[in-house]
């Protein structure tokens, strides 16, 4: 088969990358600061939007396998770290991205690959009601409620009675 280019210009080449587990982890940034990282289970495929829109009906893993429980798709770590969070919010700086969810996976030998970064992120209600932080400003929509309401303060000082109830 012939190579036919693309018709913006831009090719994208992907490897496989083999996970010693089945998941991906995605990093969620507001204010181009580290909120919290989802662990997404992949093991169902590889459909891993967040968002509840998203979400569809597949048989589960259990009616194929009855051996495997699936666990669930999107689980909120609790006290993650990582080499890379300050790497990662470097370059959400440099390119002037306050928010942003950084997906990655880890090799078999223990090597992360940063392979996409979200600009117009989702959050998953369940896994935040599940970690305790719906409806806190941990959860993504409080936190961006509270960045762009602070945004709105200071770009309209005269304004601070609404931006603190955005806040």
């Amino acid at each position: 088969m012939a190579f036919e280019p693309s018709i913006d210009g831009i090719t994208l080449v992907q490897r496989y990358i083999k996970a010693p587990q089945p998941f991906i982890t995605r990093v969620e940034f507001v204010g181009g600061k580290f909120l919290y990282a989802v662990r997404v289970d992949t093991s169902q495929g590889f459909e891993l939007c967040p968002a509840d829109a998203c979400q569809i009906d597949a048989p589960a893993l259990a009616d194929v396998c009855p051996a495997v429980a699936p666990s669930e798709k999107f689980q909120i770590v609790r006290d993650f770290s990582h080499p890379l969070i300050k790497r990662w919010e470097a370059f959400l700086a440099a390119n002037n991205i306050g928010i942003a969810g950084v997906e990655f996976i880890v090799d078999k030998n223990g090597r992360p690959y940063t392979y996409d970064v979200n600009t117009n992120t989702n959050y998953n209600p369940d896994a935040e009601t599940k970690a305790g932080f719906a409806g806190t400003d941990r959860s993504g929509m409080g936190a961006i409620a509270s960045y762009l309401g602070g945004h709105l303060a200071r770009e309209y000082p005269d304004m601070r009675q609404v931006a603190g109830a955005v806040a």
